[in-house]
């Protein structure tokens, strides 16, 4: 039976290697040899926790610990002070690295896989902190120093290693010997990294069938500052080149929030499903399009925008009013009037029981389309939800709700060659008081989970990067009391925080207050007046410009950075790199530092 040492020796070994392809060797040949020694379940949990996650992406299971209780078992089995703590992980800037410094030698270490697995497994369904606590320490009273690393940064889903789960799936494809095409499309179906190990070494990966219900990756576009660019990204030419002639799908683009709905199992009658990017189950949020695609005549898997809509100017609402609504478990009546939503969608992944995303985009375009016409004017749902009132003990009838409103949009569309058209299209895109405009390769499949040159957007705005807060200052004055200062990070090679700003401004009192009692508990070190937090909440920060500085890890800072919006619906994973900093840093004419103009850290 394999141990989890296995994985924790392999883990520190490919976070010191900079090769990739001598990492792919050996986490493969690693996979070969737990399947040789303890058969293809240990090996398919071997290749998951490696890749960092303690269930598989199709199981709904969390284990609901975070920074705060993990830090607190830290310090119950190694006897640690609060002090130590804080220095170790000031050291390091992560819990297991810090929590390795100050181990026991005594701890010897005996877990294995299966022990991992059924500690996850209690601690998802653990009904209080404390018992989650008991299961914790249970698994770090029996684990070495590097053991307890890296159950550390599994738990908090941040292996640090350097290793994209990409690669996993290539090194599976090796020790299975078989197709990496294969390995990757069961992966994506299943939504289980482990069962498409076990499906590799079996001979199986051929069986891999989508199922709805468990969401597939987001294909995501890149940004490009001109028309003229977006042409020059799809054909390969110069900008300046005015003969060049694109064939793209160019469509509004919108401030709302990215949904992919899963509805019309005919075996689960009347189940709709909404994930977000980062693949959370938000269809509690959004009781409407829930109501509205209840009926759907055949499975399908619709790719679009939740987006706050004002039915009187057929116009979606500003991204701030839908925020509202974001990461609520109960919407009521009110919040329904006063924030309507509606699904914008603009590409169909699955219908009936074909998988759509190998079809050219043109091809999708055109079932969505049918599909729109078939299903889009019963796709309503009222302003109010849908009471029922009781008569005796015989029957419920439903009393009128109102009237009904389409919940399913339909993106607009149209078909650009050139970057005239691209130009106006962009004006009356603004014009209708959206963020820009997508382009689209007419024939690129969908690709889940990159973001490639097939799509790009078009917003030309001031520059904005997506980064994710590591620290929080209490504010003055007004704000005394109140964590509003955020020091922010964009993400580094090796998938580490680096911090390039700080900023205050843009986030309303409400967002501030909310934000506060987040950050304290999901405090990492508390320095009075200064708190370490977890890097889990992203904001979408804009500047003005980027400037070279030794007062952050990541060597730049951004010149008068302020918050544009919080994005809980972007995955940490999601946010910007440092070689997106770096880039937009060499794109700026004028690169002289002054650090005078500076946010401090």
């Amino acid at each position: 039976m394999a141990g989890f040492a296995e994985v924790a020796k392999l883990a520190e070994m490919l976070a010191k290697e900079p090769g990739r392809l001598k990492k792919r060797a050996a986490i493969a040949e690693a996979i070969a040899t737990v399947h040789a020694e303890s058969g293809s379940e240990d090996a398919g949990q071997f290749c998951l926790y490696l890749a960092g996650q303690p269930f598989a992406e199709a199981d709904p299971r969390r284990l609901n610990a975070g920074g705060a209780l993990l830090s607190k078992a830290v310090k119950e089995v190694s006897g640690a002070s609060d002090s130590l703590l804080t220095a170790a992980y000031r050291r390091h800037g992560d819990l297991g690295a810090a929590a390795a410094d100050l181990w026991p030698e005594k701890m010897h270490g005996q877990l294995t896989l299966v022990e991992v697995d059924e500690a996850f497994a209690a601690m998802a369904v653990a009904r209080s902190t404390a018992a989650r606590a008991a299961l914790v320490e249970g698994l770090l009273r029996r684990a070495t120093a590097l053991e307890a690393k890296y159950l550390l940064k599994l738990m908090l889903g941040d292996m640090r290693i350097g290793v994209k789960q990409s690669l996993i799936e290539e090194a599976i494809a090796v020790a299975a010997t078989a197709e990496l095409t294969a390995v990757r499309n069961a992966v994506m179906l299943q939504a289980d990294l482990a069962q498409a190990v076990r499906m590799a070494f079996a001979g199986t990966l051929d069986e891999a069938r989508m199922r709805l219900f468990h969401p597939l990756g987001f294909m995501l576009a890149s940004p490009v500052e001109s028309p003229e660019e977006a042409v020059a990204r799809f054909t390969g030419k110069p900008e300046l080149d005015e003969s060049a002639v694109v064939h793209a799908l160019l469509e509004d683009k919108f401030d709302g929030m990215r949904a992919q709905v899963h509805c019309g199992d005919p075996s689960q009658p009347g189940r709709v499903a909404i994930y977000s990017r980062n693949r959370e189950d938000i269809t509690e949020s959004y009781p409407e399009i829930v109501e509205a695609l209840r009926h759907a005549p055949t499975p399908m898997i619709l790719d679009g925008e939740i987006l706050g809509w004002d039915f009187a100017t057929d116009k979606a609402l500003p991204f701030a009013r839908l925020g509202q609504r974001i990461g609520r478990k109960r919407v009521d009546d009110a919040m329904r009037r006063q924030i309507p939503v509606v699904l914008m969608a603009f590409d169909l992944l699955f219908e009936g029981d074909q998988l759509l995303i190998p079809l050219p985009l043109r091809d999708r375009r055109a079932r969505l389309e049918q599909v729109f016409a078939r299903l889009g004017a019963s796709a309503v749902a009222p302003l109010e939800a849908v009471k029922t009132v009781s008569q005796g003990n015989l029957f419920a009838a439903a009393e009128p709700p109102g009237a009904s409103l389409p919940r399913l949009q339909l993106s607009r569309a149209q078909m650009v060659e050139s970057a005239e058209q691209i130009d106006l299209a962009y004006a009356e895109a603004r014009g209708r008081a959206n963020e820009g405009v997508m382009l689209k390769a007419a024939g690129s499949t969908y690709q889940p989970g990159r973001r490639g040159l097939a799509w790009v957007k078009l917003k030309r705005e001031l520059a904005t990067l997506d980064v994710v807060i590591t620290g929080a200052e209490f504010g003055h004055g007004r704000r005394a009391g109140l964590l509003s200062d955020y020091t922010f990070a964009v993400r580094g090679d090796g998938g580490e925080p680096l911090n390039v700003g700080k900023a205050y401004s843009g986030v309303t009192d409400a967002e501030i207050a909310e934000l506060t009692e987040w950050l304290k508990e999901h405090t990492l070190e508390d320095h009075g007046h200064f708190r370490t937090v977890e890097p889990l909440r992203v904001l979408e920060v804009a500047f003005n410009n980027v400037m070279r500085s030794d007062r952050h890890a990541s060597g730049f800072a951004l010149r008068f950075p302020r918050i544009l919006k919080i994005r809980d619906d972007k995955p940490v994973e999601q946010i910007d790199t440092l070689e997106a900093v770096e880039a937009i840093f060499q794109s700026q004419p004028d690169k002289d530092v002054d650090e005078s103009e500076v946010s401090p850290p």
